[in-house]
């Protein structure tokens, strides 16, 4: 039976309303609703007639959260709180995220807003035949989703959400995770003033990918650069575990220019074990289970879904790049809805690592031939670059104040909350991950060497044990023992003579 539409007339009219639907915005809406929610809107009202599907939704505004600072005169309070907060001190930032969080948590919500969001919960509900629907409630930032800085990760979302009581706790929680750690330490490292950074928040239907799979997508190599690729990871359950590389991943290589033609394009495809899934568990949270043994070693996508995201990605690409009248590649996250058996798309930024424009200088690091030297751990190399520290090993971010500039991070893997202490590291090196996941993401922004999915790296490596990390050997990456000499030399692109010579490929070996 569905629900009864709800009256959406009333009071509400004669002031401004906080609530905007998805097909009610567009990119130009950044400064309304974010980074994160104007994509959305972007892909909802501009792509569906290229079958790009995106759950419906509504935004509540940045406007909200303004009027939620403007309206308890937390302005001169919040920047008295962040005052000599610098970002270097770890437990100076925690102190300061915790006072301000708890105020913004705390504090009363601008007249009707929380009538509006029960109103649009109510509708949303009553599109999909739910009388309490599953929304994923998602954190966008008036500073997100730039070209020159992400902000991926960095505030706080909430899937499975139920129930119009747990919506308004979630979106409290939303606009307080604006003062997370790692948010503060974020905006400082990229110039971005604490109280010019605004928040919206982003409710939509959830895809029941805890039962499906789910990951992300680049529309190009995200170490080299190479633009005529796609490459989608994907595991079972929710995306988190591959955003966060707590498992390693599937992997598809898609080659554009054949999609495009209307061909299959599968380059290749990289099927690894995946033991646990993460799902939404009784009390709302993720958590892990297994994996059935015979399921382990099964593909979490089909060919043909791959392919099917692939021309997703290839829309939104253009998309985008027609927009801004040059190329721009893209960052995506997905999931597959076990109701409904559909991929749907639910985020989606332009890449920060690579830039349409050719950079002038390359570096270029590489290690002596044929000197004698120990691999202690490989996995996937992020990046080109070889860094050299003893090592650090960290099991939890709430020790981070151990960390000290120039040492080699190595964790099982790493999350947004990781953030503040990644900048200042020689070499970052993790058990877990693909190429796609934070570490390696956050790792290229920085220019960090980073090895992931070592598999035992946190075992093989104890604290302050000199180790050379490089990346500058292919697409495996290697750490060795000592700090080993390692040439490191710029290349003034602009500089090489333009040569007649005919380039060729021998094909005999395709790898």
């Amino acid at each position: 039976m569905r629900p009864v539409r709800p009256f959406r007339g009333g009071d509400r009219l004669s002031r401004p309303s906080f609530i905007r639907w998805l097909r009610e915005i567009r990119l130009a809406d950044v400064a309304l609703v974010g980074g994160k929610t104007a994509s959305l809107g972007e892909l909802y009202g501009e792509l569906g007639d290229a079958g790009v599907r995106v759950p419906d939704g509504f935004a509540i505004t940045a406007a909200a959260y303004r009027a939620m600072l403007d309206g308890n005169g937390f302005r001169d309070r919040l920047a008295a709180i962040l005052k000599g907060v610098t970002g270097e001190d770890v437990a100076a930032v925690a102190t300061a995220g915790a006072e301000l969080r708890a105020l913004v948590e705390s504090a009363p919500l601008p007249p009707g807003l929380e009538d509006e969001i029960v109103s649009a919960y109510r509708t949303l509900g009553y599109e999909y035949g739910a009388d309490r629907p599953a929304v994923a409630v998602r954190s966008s930032a008036t500073a997100e989703d730039l070209p020159q800085a992400s902000f991926a990760g960095q505030h706080e979302s909430f899937l499975g959400v139920q129930g119009e009581a747990a919506l308004l706790t979630a979106c409290r929680r939303c606009f307080a995770s604006i003062f997370t750690d790692r948010a503060i330490v974020y905006r400082i490292q990229n110039g971005f003033d604490h109280l010019s950074v605004f928040l919206s928040i982003a409710v939509q239907k959830m895809v029941a990918c805890d039962r499906g799979s789910s990951g992300v997508m680049f529309t190009l190599d995200p170490d080299s650069g190479f633009p005529d690729v796609v490459l989608v990871n994907a595991a079972f359950g929710l995306g988190e575990a591959v955003v966060q590389g707590q498992l390693d991943p599937d992997e598809f290589w898609i080659f554009k220019p054949t999609l495009r033609a209307g061909h299959q394009a599968l380059l290749k495809r990289k099927i690894a074990r995946k033991t646990w899934k993460l799902i939404m568990g009784a009390g709302g949270q993720p958590e892990r289970a297994p994996v059935p043994a015979e399921a382990q070693r099964a593909a979490s996508l089909s060919d043909g879904e791959a392919l099917e995201l692939g021309r997703f990605a290839i829309a939104i690409e253009a998309h985008y790049s027609c927009r801004a009248r040059h190329a721009v590649p893209m960052d995506v996250e997905w999931a597959k809805d076990a109701d409904d058996g559909r991929l749907y798309i639910l985020q989606a930024r332009p890449e920060t690592v690579h830039r349409a424009e050719r950079r002038a200088l390359l570096e270029i690091f590489s290690l002596p031939p044929g000197e004698p030297r120990e691999r202690l751990v490989s996995g996937a190399a992020i990046g080109q670059r070889i860094g050299v520290g003893p090592t650090r090993r960290l099991g939890d971010p709430r020790n981070l104040e151990a960390f000290k500039t120039g040492e080699v991070l190595v964790a099982s893997m790493t999350d947004p909350d990781w953030e503040p202490i990644m900048k200042r590291a020689a070499a970052i090196v993790t058990d877990r991950g693909g190429r796609t996941c934070h570490a390696a993401i956050v790792s290229r922004e920085l220019g960090v060497p980073c090895v992931v999915g070592t598999g035992n790296g946190s075992e093989v490596l104890g604290d302050g044990q000199m180790v050379t990390v490089s990346c500058a050997e292919g697409e495996t990456g290697a750490v060795y023992r000592g700090a080993l000499a390692f040439e490191r030399r710029q290349v003034d692109l602009g500089a090489l003579p333009k040569t007649t010579t005919k380039v060729m490929l021998n094909v005999g070996n395709p790898g």
